[in-house]
């Protein structure tokens, strides 16, 4: 979901998973076997897991990150910019022009984090917000209140070949959601619940059971669909839960949830990159709950847990303390890479948003790794934002950006690892509670304060 902004925006986060053969899972029968038991661990107590260290660690993270949804964003539109110079030391707005309603969405969150945690003044945020929500709402260009992926920061025109994204559009409404349910002014909250309000769902089903990618001006919708497990759970919840223009429940049930198998690990996934199994859980507070199907919060931890397990068995320099790949920037672009199975040119490179977007599922292991990377390499790969989005140090190759969707899943995930409070936020909203319900979902009553014990010596 991320281009490089001097460039019309061909390639995508889901794109280049699909071009690499990543999505094409959906004649799969939706099956429903048992996952490995593991325990779930919500961290309301993270200092029962992490040291002060560490802790302080992930505070210097959080205001990093959170610095770029301040600076990198048009004063007159809310929009934030997809990317920026990694090396930025002013904090100037970037010369770049393409936004992105993801991270426009990421941002919003990181807004409520910046307030919370007292980064920034509350009545600077909240001009910010408000700014966000009625450009999104009134000057905005959208169909059937769905928005385009990729626009122009100053003026919110699409660019040139971005699709109206029903993806994209989910992220955004996550992040006004947690607006609206966190700051309780009236103000944000009429914005806000219009935004979620207009948007027609139905239409994005385009007369099927599943939603499509999206949808085109000079073609139409576009041809392939959110019809296997992903990080779809968002899009069809706030659907589900939609006060003016929901799709039934039964959509809960109409994308397949493929088995993966890697080692001894056994969990629902596609041939998708590991954010896949961060997106929705950034917002919808999954841990200790279940469906017919799954618990999900257990599903991410083990998809987790094979990732780490996959990375080290490459024999390609990862170690304990160097581990994680996911779509983001590499040497010669942008690539949807990873696995388990092999996916892209996996070169040994770490991309920090892989185990930043899975701090909550495995937190010792992921802060071994993200402390590791600034300690052994900070001077490079690390700037005013945080870390650069992706490196591989024996090839002296440190990216010259960052991303906003990479660096906000980072930052919603550590924040939901220290204190849930995004997940506590956004579940204060009755929409996705009641979508949730309506989906089946009930409490397994199995909870610990410890970390998952782990299924193989490699992890």
């Amino acid at each position: 979901m991320s281009v490089r902004s001097s460039t019309p925006p061909h390639i995508t986060r889901r794109s280049a998973t699909k071009l690499l053969g990543g999505a094409l899972l959906s004649g799969l029968v939706t099956p429903t076997f048992a996952l490995p038991q593991q325990t779930e661990t919500k961290q309301s107590a993270p200092s029962r897991l992490l040291s002060d260290d560490d802790l302080a660690f992930l505070e210097d993270m959080e205001h990093s990150a959170c610095l770029y949804f301040a600076e990198q964003v048009d004063p007159s539109t809310g929009q934030v910019l997809d990317r920026a110079n990694s090396k930025n030391t002013t904090g100037t707005l970037d010369n770049r022009f393409v936004s992105s309603i993801a991270a426009t969405g990421f941002g919003l969150a990181a807004l409520c984090i910046s307030d919370r945690r007292g980064y920034h003044t509350t009545d600077r945020i909240k001009k910010q917000v408000l700014t966000t929500l009625d450009f999104h709402l009134n000057k905005m260009p959208n169909e059937h209140g769905f928005f385009y992926h990729f626009n122009d920061v100053k003026t919110g025109k699409p660019l040139i070949n971005s699709e109206l994204s029903s993806i994209d559009t989910a992220i955004l409404l996550c992040g006004v959601l947690t607006a609206r349910a966190y700051f309780n002014d009236r103000r944000i909250t009429d914005l806000a619940t219009q935004l979620y309000n207009r948007v027609d769902w139905p239409w994005m089903l385009n007369g099927g059971k599943t939603f499509s990618m999206g949808w085109l001006p000079e073609t139409g919708f576009i041809s392939t669909r959110w019809d296997h497990y992903s990080e779809l759970m968002m899009l069809y919840l706030l659907a589900i839960g939609s006060p003016t223009h929901p799709i039934p429940p039964e959509s809960w049930s109409a994308f397949t949830r493929p088995p993966m198998n890697f080692g001894p690990y056994s969990y629902i996934s596609g041939r998708d990159p590991l954010f896949v199994h961060q997106y929705s859980h950034a917002w919808f507070d999954f841990a200790r709950q279940r469906d017919a199907f799954a618990n999900y919060f257990v599903n991410s931890i083990t998809a987790t847990r094979a990732h780490k397990a996959f990375c080290l068995s490459l024999k390609r320099g990862y170690t304990d303390d160097y581990w994680g790949v996911t779509a983001s920037d590499w040497q010669h672009g942008y690539t949807a890479w990873g696995g388990p199975p092999l996916m892209g040119p996996v070169d040994g490179s770490v991309v920090p948003c892989a185990v930043a977007g899975s701090l909550p599922f495995l937190p010792r292991d992921c802060v071994r790794v993200l402390r590791a990377l600034r300690d052994n390499f900070g001077k490079d790969a690390w700037g005013r934002y945080g870390f650069c989005d992706a490196f591989h140090p024996d090839l002296h190759w440190y990216d010259t950006d960052v991303l906003g969707i990479d660096l906000g899943i980072g930052v919603l995930m550590a924040e939901n690892l220290r204190t849930a409070f995004v997940w506590e936020t956004f579940m204060q909203n009755p929409e996705p509670v009641a979508a949730m319900k309506a989906c089946g979902f009930h409490s397994e009553r199995q909870s610990t304060t410890a970390e998952p014990k782990t299924t193989s010596p490699n992890t």
